[in-house]
This record gives structure tokens, C-alpha cells and sequence, in this order.
């Protein structure tokens, strides 16, 4: 008796490694060649070779990155840019003069900076909404027809809200908004990264990454990319991203398609100790609040952890938490935070998330500065930490001293 074996689609691990990944062409070489080139001999006049006439528009080790994101994401199509702010000045360039976003009310710094203060003035209006709590209700009166995007980011930076993607797309879905169309959904996965959430499969419509975080791991190349299912969605990104010239270069290319290779243990691990500082950090009498997707219960469990358990694989690397006023002088939170910013010694003070390595910054007076005297402005004592993948012990170790010192 034969047995038919049907093709299964691979594992995410599996894609981590071979998607976009595939052996040279010309050599069989194992590594993705790193096609260090500014133009391409044409066969004749207006007979590129295989499409190929400037590195600016076509690049072959960018087009495996692109492949690659893509094939993580569930998605049909991969636009790479120089950085996620990039990919977010793309993004935001689909929105023209006269219509609206409807924004989650905490995001990255840069993302509100460039959405007040350089889509703003070109009349482009963003309307920040708490969309963790109840978003279709957040949206109920908020959506017009003038909205022409929905922006999230789940979890959100820096107070780790997560945002039901599944229920705003729901909701978006019978509204005729800017163009008498459906508004698009956009959701940066930075914090989460496809190994833990694919936002395409809950009804986004752009899912968009700073691949200088988790996707390349090693805190040593800046870059960002966009993934999207629809054709007309990747066809004016593809336009914008050759007009406006934001393209990352061959070999940052090549090392973000190195890192992928080790995203999924990479983030595993990080999941894994982020937890355990959760824990550690939610146990301390001189700690104010923690923030984690993984905490399901106790005085810190997350207001969202029902739909971060439904959505994503795991709870992620990152954490925020605040300390409590007093200590061993007798500081302020906001005081305490400095001191414990200062006092680590394996987590690195640093800007940034997603290396290997741990990192610990103060928002307000880093990352968010931007957002000062704005509905977004963050608390002075919140201190986010990028959990890496050293010794979990180490690391509870680390931050046990630096809070016992502050």
C-alpha cells in the first residue's frame, strides 16, 4: 500500500534559516554572496541583465532579505529600507494631504516625531487613541472618511500595551474611510518579531520592522522592512522606496540575513529570561509597577494578557517596570531610576533593543524625549530593559544590586 506524502508548509525555525537563504546561483555558495556593486554592465542599450541596471532599485543580496522577511512574516512581499524610521517615512507617505491615522497612544519616539512633525505639517492629522483597553471602541466614534490608517504598535514602546490586531481589523473591515476604501492597518512588529507574532495572519495589511533590533540580533547594522500580502500595497512602497532613496546597503543587508538564521533560538531565549526577570522584578517590595505580556497573574499582571496569549508565542525579551520612591537614600522614583540605570554592570545603558546583549534605558530622557509635553510623554521613573541572552542568573543578579544600591 503507497502512502501519499502531502508538502507541509516548514516551521518557522526552519524558514529562519533557509528563507531567502537559498545556495548561489552561480557558485552553490552556502552563504549569501554580498553583491558589493553601485550599477551593472548592460547587455545594450536599454538591455539591463536580468533587470538589474542600479543598485539603487535592484540589489540581489537586499532581494534575499526582502524574500526572507517576507517568508517570516506569512507575506508575499518584502520592501527593505535604511532604517525603521524609513520604512516608516514610506509608510506614512501613503497617507496624502486631507486624510488621517488613527494612532495607538504609545509608540517609539521617532514614529511620533515624524507623524507630528513632518507628516503634520504636509496636512497629515494623527489622532493618538488608547487602543489596548477597548479598541473598537476606541474606534467607534474615531473613524471617519477621511481616516486612511490605523497605526499600531503591539506590544507598544515603551509601556508594552498589546493591541488586539485581529479586533481593529474587524472593525476596519466595513468602514469606507479616505478614497471610499477600507483604512489600512499597519502594525510595527519590532518589539514582538515574527517569531512570536505575524500580524498579516490577524488582518494587517503592512507589517513593518527596525531589523536593526531582532531581526539582525547583534546591535551592529541599522535597517528596516516592510511586509505586505497586497500587490498595490508593495507596488508604492516599491515606487517610494527607489524615489526617496532609503535603501540599506548590500552587506547591512547581508547581516541582517545572518542574524535571522538564529532568531528563532534567539528569541526563545530572550522570551525565556525576560520572563524570569518579570517575575524577579514583580517579587521586590522597592518596585512600583512591572510591565511583561507573560505576567498572567498577581498585583503585575497584565491588563492584556488574554489577547497577548492569543496572539503572540511567547511574552517577548522586553520588560518596563518603575522603582519605588525611597531606597537606601531616600531618592525620589524618578532619582531611583537613574541610579539603577547607572548601577548595572552586565545590562548595558544604551539606546536601542534586541541584541543578544542586555540593555537598559530611561525613556524619558532617551528614546522619548521627543515626546515631552505631549499626550505621550513618559513617566520619569519607567526604565525599559532588552532582556539579552546572557545567564538568567546573572542578569537577576545584576539588577538585584543596582536596585539594592539606588
Amino acid at each position: 500500500m503507497r502512502h501519499e506524502h502531502r508538502e507541509e508548509a516548514p516551521g518557522f525555525e526552519t524558514l529562519a534559516v533557509h528563507a531567502g537563504q537559498e545556495p548561489d546561483e552561480l557558485t552553490g555558495a552556502v552563504a549569501p554572496p554580498i553583491y558589493q556593486t553601485s550599477t551593472y554592465a548592460q547587455q545594450g542599450v536599454g538591455r539591463p541583465t536580468r533587470g538589474y541596471e542600479y543598485a539603487r532599485s535592484q540589489n540581489p543580496t537586499r532581494e534575499r532579505l526582502e524574500r526572507a522577511v517576507a517568508g517570516l512574516e506569512g507575506g508575499r512581499h518584502g520592501i527593505a529600507f535604511a532604517s525603521g524610521s524609513a520604512a516608516t517615512a514610506a509608510i506614512a507617505e501613503m497617507v496624502a494631504p486631507g486624510e488621517t491615522i488613527l494612532a495607538g497612544d504609545d509608540v517609539y519616539g521617532g514614529t511620533w516625531r515624524y507623524l507630528e512633525r513632518v507628516a503634520g505639517p504636509r496636512g497629515v492629522a494623527t489622532r493618538w487613541l488608547d487602543l489596548a483597553s477597548d479598541p473598537v471602541a476606541a474606534l467607534r466614534d474615531e473613524l471617519d472618511d477621511r481616516t486612511r490608517m490605523v497605526w499600531l504598535e503591539t506590544p507598544s514602546n515603551p509601556h508594552l500595551k498589546v493591541i488586539d490586531i485581529e479586533a481593529v481589523a474587524e472593525r476596519l473591515d466595513p468602514h469606507a474611510g479616505a478614497r471610499g476604501e477600507r483604512p489600512l492597518l499597519v502594525v510595527d512588529n519590532t518589539f514582538a518579531s515574527p517569531a512570536i507574532q505575524r500580524p498579516l495572519s490577524l488582518g494587517a495589511d503592512i507589517v513593518f520592522h527596525s531589523a536593526t533590533k531582532y531581526l539582525a540580533g547583534h546591535s551592529d547594522v541599522i535597517g528596516g522592512i516592510a511586509v505586505t500580502d497586497r500587490g498595490d500595497i508593495e507596488e508604492r512602497l516599491r515606487f517610494l522606496q527607489n524615489a526617496m532613496g532609503a535603501v540599506p546597503g548590500p552587506f547591512d543587508c547581508f547581516l541582517v540575513l545572518r542574524g535571522l538564521r538564529t532568531l528563532a533560538l534567539r528569541v526563545e531565549r530572550h522570551a525565556a529570561n525576560a520572563a524570569a526577570v518579570a517575575r524577579f522584578l514583580a517579587a521586590r517590595d522597592d518596585v512600583e509597577w512591572v510591565r511583561y505580556p507573560g505576567l498572567i497573574d498577581g498585583p503585575d499582571a497584565h491588563p492584556q494578557a488574554d489577547v497577548a496569549a492569543r496572539q503572540m508565542r511567547s511574552g517577548g525579551g522586553m520588560v518596563s517596570f518603575a522603582p519605588r520612591a525611597g531606597g537606601r537614600y531616600a531618592r525620589e522614583a524618578g532619582e531611583r531610576a537613574v541610579a539603577v540605570c547607572e548601577g548595572t554592570r552586565i545590562f548595558t545603558l544604551a539606546e536601542s533593543l534586541g541584541g543578544v546583549e542586555s540593555l537598559i534605558e530611561l525613556p524619558a530622557r532617551m528614546t522619548h524625549t521627543s515626546v515631552a509635553g505631549s499626550s505621550l510623554q513618559v513617566e520619569d521613573a519607567l526604565i525599559r530593559l532588552s532582556v539579552g541572552i546572557e545567564s538568567i542568573g546573572d542578569l537577576i543578579a545584576d539588577l538585584g544590586r543596582a536596585l539594592d544600591d539606588a
